[in-house]
């Protein structure tokens, strides 16, 4: 995804006038300021620019000051409708009242005691909560972090510990984490891990179960899962000893891959397989869980038992959190063989525990309902639209493919283009990729945030076309949806 910086454009005059851009609907965007981003917003960025890292990405210049639900608003007062809940991190939505409480009250007791040397309520609680909910073989226990990598990287080292075992298998396509272990297992990008090889442990990627764009040229059903044969036939045969691999990594859905959901049958598969050569399955459920396909984990959907499952982004409602979840035989290493300062932090524990109830309750329900309504429009509108190509994900982690028309090649560029019009339309929306508009709202969208959203992107997406040489002219033409 192209990459904002503030130098690009001059900062309006903080004087300029204001125009009204304001859409009728409550449940959508409300865009005040003659251009985006508005002046305080600009002054922001130009900041951020001389203060902060230049290896993070931007898609373009939002600077947020407030949210409510699956609303927000930048400090010029611009109110955006979001769709990308901080990359499926807010599945509460932007401080959600219960959620925002249980943080006040525990902050009001103590803010840290470290949960690797010392014990606490909040901690546990949630460790009997959520080895509850993760799906797997027997008792488990749960180890806690700060974020998905970490939750990851504990991963690693508990599967290679209790193996004996050195290697990892991984795919094509996924995205793990950029620390330096988990770094070794990402494989979605380039760009993550040119210039820091080598990296720490040794893995071996193989091929995805990406039914659109097969490696293998090959079509569903009648491969019959050449994409896991592959790892027996080929990559055990001449590269990988199997009896050295502690564990294969695998999402559920690909993240940053682009959404790319596998067929029916494709985790059995990889579960006969791991289960044959006595391999581990971790199960990466950074983004896929917490309730965002409709199931409080995505694996869900296949019936597989995973041996490890990590956990990050959504359990918190955007309070940094990781776990990892395996087998209480699994966690059988010794005190001291692993620990972390500030995971379980028990304010971080409290607001998992609301965002639990809240799913439960809930945003399970409203996920399977809403995300089922936008599949269909999403659809209707790739048959409208030439270079769109499919949907892919489940729930409310949506994805829509961008192509060069009359094929399954993506159009990365006209990909960024679509951000860019959602953006100025008041949308928020987010790559997944190299060529796929990623939709993760927060899970408390409603259908009617849900219908102004496909709207703006129905729109933005038809901008796109008109401007383009390859779309069908006015077929980008605004539609109601629904």
């Amino acid at each position: 995804m192209s990459t904002f910086r503030a130098r690009e454009r001059p900062i309006p005059h903080p004087e300029a006038p204001l125009i009204a851009t304001k859409r009728p609907s409550p449940h959508g965007p409300e865009l005040i300021t003659r251009e985006l981003p508005g002046p305080r917003a600009r002054a922001i960025v130009e900041r951020d620019h001389r203060a902060i890292s230049a290896s993070y990405t931007r898609a373009y210049p939002l600077a947020m000051s407030h949210g409510r639900g699956a609303l927000l608003w930048d400090v010029d007062g611009n109110r955006f409708l979001d769709f990308t809940a901080g990359i499926a991190v807010g599945a509460s939505g932007h401080s959600h009242p219960r959620v925002v409480k249980a943080i006040r009250e525990q902050a009001g007791r103590f803010l840290h005691m470290s949960g690797t040397d010392f014990y606490y309520d909040m901690e546990v609680r949630l460790g009997e909560r959520i080895t509850k909910l993760v799906p797997g073989p027997g008792p488990k226990q749960a180890f806690f972090s700060n974020s998905g990598t970490e939750a990851v990287e504990a991963a690693m080292k508990l599967v290679r510990y209790q193996t004996k075992r050195p290697l990892f298998v991984a795919f094509y396509g996924a995205f793990h984490g950029r620390t330096m272990g988990s770094l070794a297992l990402t494989a979605s990008k380039a760009v993550q891990r040119r210039g820091f090889a080598p990296q720490t442990p040794q893995s071996t990627h193989v091929p995805f179960a990406d039914c659109k764009r097969c490696v293998f040229n090959l079509k569903f059903p009648s491969c019959e899962f050449a994409c896991v044969s592959f790892i027996e036939d080929y990559v055990f045969a001449k590269h990988t000893p199997p009896e050295d691999v502690a564990a294969i990594f695998v999402e559920p859905i690909q993240g940053e891959g682009g959404y790319v959901t596998p067929p029916p049958g494709y985790f059995e598969r990889l579960r006969k397989l791991c289960d044959k050569y006595g391999i581990l399955l971790v199960v990466d459920e950074v983004q896929s869980g917490m309730g965002r396909t409709g199931k409080w984990f995505a694996i869900e959907h296949w019936n597989v038992k995973p041996d490890v499952v990590t956990i990050a982004k959504g359990i918190a409602s955007g309070m940094p959190l990781g776990i990892t979840v395996a087998s209480k035989d699994l966690m059988s290493w010794p005190p001291g063989s692993h620990g972390n300062t500030f995971g379980g932090n028990p304010v971080s524990c409290a607001a998992a525990l609301a965002t639990i109830d809240l799913i439960e309750e809930q945003l399970l329900e409203n996920t399977r309902k809403v995300g089922a309504f936008m599949a269909k429009e999403l659809e209707a509108m790739v048959a409208r639209h030439r270079m769109l190509g499919w949907v892919n994900g489940m729930g409310l982690m949506l994805a829509v493919e961008v192509v060069e028309p009359g094929t399954s090649h993506g159009d990365h560029d006209r990909r960024d283009e679509i951000i860019q019009a959602c953006f100025e339309r008041g949308l928020l929306t987010l790559g997944a990729g190299p060529s796929a508009v990623r939709i993760s709202p927060p899970l408390t969208l409603t259908r009617a945030q849900a219908q102004v959203g496909l709207e703006i992107l129905d729109e933005a997406v038809g901008a796109v076309e008109s401007r383009g040489k390859r779309g069908r002219p006015g077929n980008g033409a605004k539609r109601r949806v629904g």
